[in-house]
């Protein structure tokens, strides 16, 4: 049997299963849940934006605008933001420590990746919690009926 050191245990090397943290059991079970769960925020989503509505062509401006003046539906997509990323790069993560040919190539590409996960998590965030329904600038014609007449 192969001895597994300290760097191929941290870094997951394939066909480790010496990780004494549970992190891959973890990992897997977060997949299977953050799926289903998924699948049940975009398929409303599609639903509530497509369907119920006038369809795709109703769907600018002021029908974001209007969704984001409720904390449900920011809630809403941040759900679908949050789980849709770390869904992804979970699933990436896996395909890298399978795939990649060396430990480094694994470190530098699970980096890589993890950075622009960051990245994709915090600019998505401060868009929806810091949206303005109602901007001072800008053309008038696409604002949503709630916002002042100027």
């Amino acid at each position: 049997m192969a001895t597994v050191t300290p760097i191929e245990r941290a870094l997951g090397a394939p066909g480790n299963s010496g990780n004494s943290n549970n992190f891959e059991k973890y990992a897997w079970l977060f997949m299977r849940l953050s799926g289903v769960v998924l699948l049940v925020l975009i398929l409303v989503h599609v639903y509530v934006n497509l369907v119920a509505g006038d369809g795709v062509f109703k769907v600018d401006f002021a029908f974001v605008a209007g969704k984001y003046a409720s904390p449900f539906w920011q809630l809403w997509d941040f759900a679908i933001l949050w789980l849709a990323v770390l869904h992804g790069t979970n699933g990436v993560r896996v395909i890298i420590r399978d795939y990649a040919p060396s430990l480094g190539a694994r470190f530098w590409l699970t980096s890589l990746v993890s950075v622009f996960a960051i990245v994709m998590l915090l600019a998505g965030t401060y868009t929806i919690f810091t949206f303005d329904p109602c901007p001072t600038s800008g053309t008038v014609q696409n604002l949503p009926s709630f916002c002042p007449a100027r």
